[in-house]
């Protein structure tokens, strides 16, 4: 689990454990765009990546709210590099719990000219 220390105490960032989520909740959490482009970028940077490095077509509050449902869905981790929150796609966990379902949803769209 991720900790990181203020004022002396841990945060702590709660993460389900993916077997517990419905097939219902993982399908809500990846029907918006923006959240997958979140998965998307996570994806095709092979590493973890800061809140801030993912650039969205939303406000800073507004993507808040997507990382938590993405959290909240068992698809991404988040954990702090100082003050930096980082994200990291749970894809071996999902994986397991729902093969096949990241590759399919993670497939780059063709271009629609």
């Amino acid at each position: 689990m991720a900790t990181t220390r203020r004022n002396g105490r841990e945060r702590v960032l709660p993460h389900p454990d993916v077997r517990t989520i419905s097939l219902q909740q993982m399908l809500e959490a990846l029907v918006d765009p923006v959240r997958r482009r979140i998965l998307g970028e996570l994806d095709a940077a092979g590493q973890d990546l800061s809140c801030g490095t993912i650039d969205l077509p939303v406000s800073k509050s507004t993507a808040t709210h997507h990382f938590h449902v993405l959290r909240e869905a068992g698809l991404i981790r988040q954990y702090y590099v100082g003050t930096s929150r980082m994200n990291a796609l749970r894809r071996d966990e999902v994986d397991e719990a729902f093969p096949g379902l990241l590759r399919a949803v993670l497939v780059t769209e063709p271009d629609r000219d």
